[in-house]
C-alpha cells in the first residue's frame, strides 16, 4: 500500500499512554503525521466536534483521508493492515497472528488496569484503588518477564504491534509507583524497542506524583 497522499490527521494527548503508542507507530512506519493535541483538562473531548470523530469522547483518534478510527489497538491494527505490506506488525499467519491477539488482550486488561491505572491515580488523582492496580501490574509482570527470557519480542523474534500497545504504559509504569527492578527482561525489552529505527519516546509527566 501506497504511503497517504496527506499527512495522517492524530488527535491525542500527549501524557496519555495510549495516545502515545499510536504516536510511536506512526513514527515506526515512518508515515506523515499532523498532530492535534486534545485539552482533555478542558474538556475538549467531550465537545460535539470531537464526539463526531468518536462518540466515546476519547483519545486517540487518527483521520486518514477520511478514514476516521478510534481506540488505540484499532488504530494500530489499522495502520499496519493498510501500510505494513510484509505484515512484519501485524503477522498473516494465523499462529502468529493469534500470538499478537493474545498480547493486544493483555494490553486491554491487566496493563489498562494495571500500570496505567496507577498511573493515573498517582499522576492525575483518579479515584481508583491502587494497591488493586499495583497488584495487577505484577501479576502481569511476573508472566512477561519469564516470557521475555526465550524471545526477543511479545510475540516473537521480530517486533509487532503487540509490542507498541504494551511500550508506552510499561516504560512509565514507575511514575505509578510500579517498580520494575524486578523484571529484568522486561526491563531489557523496553531497550530492544527503544533502539528500534524512528523510536520517539512519551514524554515523562510534568506533574507530581501524589503521595
Amino acid at each position: 500500500m501506497a504511503a497517504p497522499t496527506r499527512p495522517i490527521r492524530f488527535y491525542r494527548f500527549p501524557l496519555s499512554g495510549h495516545s502515545h503508542r499510536v504516536e510511536l507507530f506512526l513514527s515506526l512506519l515512518g508515515l506523515p503525521v499532523e498532530a492535534i493535541d486534545v485539552d482533555l483538562v478542558q474538556r475538549a473531548h467531550k465537545r460535539p466536534d470531537f464526539l463526531a470523530k468518536n462518540p466515546f469522547g476519547q483519545v486517540p483518534v487518527i483521520d486518514d483521508d477520511g478514514t476516521i478510527v478510534s481506540d488505540s489497538n484499532a488504530i494500530l491494527a489499522y495502520l499496519a493492515a493498510r501500510y505494513d505490506e510484509a505484515g512484519r506488525w501485524l503477522p498473516r499467519d494465523p499462529a502468529a497472528l493469534a500470538r499478537v491477539q493474545q498480547w493486544l488482550s493483555r494490553a486491554a486488561g491487566e496493563l489498562a488496569f494495571g500500570p496505567a491505572e496507577a498511573r493515573l491515580i498517582k499522576l492525575f488523582g483518579a479515584n481508583y484503588d491502587h494497591e488493586r492496580a499495583k497488584a495487577l501490574a505484577a501479576r502481569l509482570y511476573a508472566v512477561m518477564d519469564p516470557h521475555l527470557a526465550s524471545r526477543r519480542f511479545l510475540a516473537g523474534e521480530h517486533p509487532t504491534i503487540a509490542d507498541v500497545a504494551h511500550y508506552s504504559y510499561t516504560a512509565h509504569a514507575p511514575e505509578g509507583g510500579v517498580s520494575l527492578e524486578p523484571y529484568p527482561n522486561v526491563r531489557a525489552w523496553l531497550g530492544r524497542i527503544e533502539a528500534l529505527p524512528r523510536f520517539v519516546p512519551m514524554p515523562k509527566s510534568p506533574l507530581p506524583a501524589a503521595a
